[in-house]
């Protein structure tokens, strides 16, 4: 009988995190699509051997406390969820964002490969200007605009070239705060929405990543990958197709411009930062459509458990 796969998860209480372990642990996380299996190969419990650290019980700045946490786990892989992830507060923040995002993943990176572990990274699209015109591609250069993105960016290079980096973008799930519940919960409350038509992104649906990375933990191939949910959008079209599923009518949800955000962001986003994912689907099946992810997000809203 084979040994279950270890795998260590840090972050393990985000809004990634809770979902990664209920698919680890063969569960379908709320909001979750049991039939997308990228590797065509369900999860059983028993496959693999969690073990869930959370902020509070690792801080990923400190070098020697990764070092030892992962001594202690003799984990095969690595899933690094944490990170520092206030985009907007990292701009006065600079040193603390980067501590985590970028000297944390680099004390990862050292650390499994002391161990002998496979380190699996998470990365954003902040990592682009936005200037391209078109989705990017794992292999188009880099220009973070903010704090946040720079540091992600400085994590990724920090990486072994045998790490696997993932990139994603626009991450939303059943638990944990995200701009999905509060659309829908001025939808359900009558209220109305102001979202800006003018950022083009790619949705990711918490869940839907969460399979993706138990297939990278099978297959750890490696390299920069990009996944998200299929399909471009803008914050304005999300809004306006979750006031859609909650029945409000089309005046839920108005268009605005960036420049008119008040008050302006701290930080400045890219324009157009969706991700191409061509190369997973090269690999693996493509990811379920944007809308249909959202659908179920909305569906299993106040949801806390997964189903077997």
């Amino acid at each position: 009988m084979n040994r279950a796969t270890r795998v260590l998860v840090t972050g393990a209480a985000g809004q990634v995190g809770v979902d990664f372990v209920d698919v680890l642990e063969g569960v379908i996380p709320p909001g979750g699509d049991r039939s997308f299996q990228p590797d065509k190969r369900s999860v059983p419990g028993g496959e693999f051997e969690v073990l869930a650290l959370t902020r509070h019980e690792l801080d990923v700045a400190d070098p020697d406390a990764v070092r030892r946490a992962v001594q202690a786990a003799r984990p095969d892989v690595i899933v690094h969820l944490a990170a520092y992830t206030a985009v907007d507060r990292a701009e006065t923040e600079e040193s603390t964002c980067f501590a985590v995002n970028a000297a944390g993943t680099e004390s990862m990176s050292r650390a499994a490969k002391e161990s002998g572990a496979h380190l699996i990274a998470i990365s954003t699209d902040y990592v682009f200007d936005g200037n391209k015109g078109g989705a990017y591609v794992e292999d188009d250069v880099t220009n973070p605009l903010n704090v946040y993105g720079a540091s992600k960016r400085a994590g990724e290079l920090l990486c072994s070239s045998d790490d696997t980096v993932v990139r994603t973008s626009w991450v939303m799930g059943v638990r944990g705060k995200n701009v999905a519940h509060v659309i829908a919960e001025r939808a359900l409350s009558g209220q109305s929405v102001r979202f800006v038509n003018d950022q083009t992104g790619t949705v990711t649906v918490a869940s839907d990543l969460a399979r993706v990375l138990a297939t990278m933990v099978r297959e750890r191939p490696g390299g920069l990958w990009h996944v998200a949910n299929t399909g471009t959008t803008t914050w304005f079209d999300v809004a306006r197709y979750i006031g859609e599923i909650l029945g409000r009518d089309d005046d839920f949800a108005t268009a605005i411009a960036t420049a008119d955000l008040e008050p302006a962001p701290l930080a400045t986003r890219p324009i157009r930062s969706d991700l191409s994912i061509d190369r997973f689907t090269s690999r693996w099946s493509a990811t379920p459509g944007w809308r249909d992810g959202i659908t179920r997000l909305i569906r299993d809203r106040g949801s806390r458990g997964g189903v077997r």
